[in-house]
């Protein structure tokens, strides 16, 4: 038990995370199951381990190059967030200019409605949409562009 303890707040000073990660972090290094909730509610029970506190931040850093389809999906499969609380995060921040963010991805592409034929027109479409974006506020930018 204590060797779990030790593992998880070793693995929490190097950098932030998620239960669901601990959770496979404690697993992985083949502490049991019961052994990893122990080491979870100890580690919670001094605030180290917040996934509310770990999706504001997560959401407030990558805001302004990522769509918020994109986050959503990220925190839910790759970081193993509820949907719930990613929803519930959303719906208590102040929501971000995505068209901006379009913006600097149409800037960063070097685009120019001018010398764009329609066929790069649609590479960025595309590529846009991939990245999560609303094809009405895509849109909207481009032909204020």
């Amino acid at each position: 038990m204590k060797k779990a303890k030790i593992k998880a707040l070793r693995l929490l000073e190097r950098m932030d995370r998620t239960e669901s990660q601990l959770r496979g972090k404690l697993l992985d290094a083949e502490f049991s199951p019961e052994i990893t909730e122990q080491a979870i509610a100890y580690v919670k029970s001094f605030g180290y381990l917040d996934d509310e506190r770990y999706v504001r931040n997560y959401i407030e850093y990558r805001s302004q190059s990522k769509s918020r389809r994109q986050l959503e999906q990220e925190l839910q499969f790759r970081k193993g967030v509820s949907r719930e609380l990613i929803q519930k995060i959303y719906e208590e921040m102040e929501p971000s200019d995505e068209r901006s963010i379009i913006r600097h991805h149409l800037d960063k592409k070097h685009y120019d409605p001018e010398t764009c034929d329609e066929k790069q027109r649609q590479k960025l479409i595309a590529s846009l949409l991939r990245k999560g974006f609303k094809m009405a506020d895509i849109l909207s930018v481009l032909n204020q562009h």
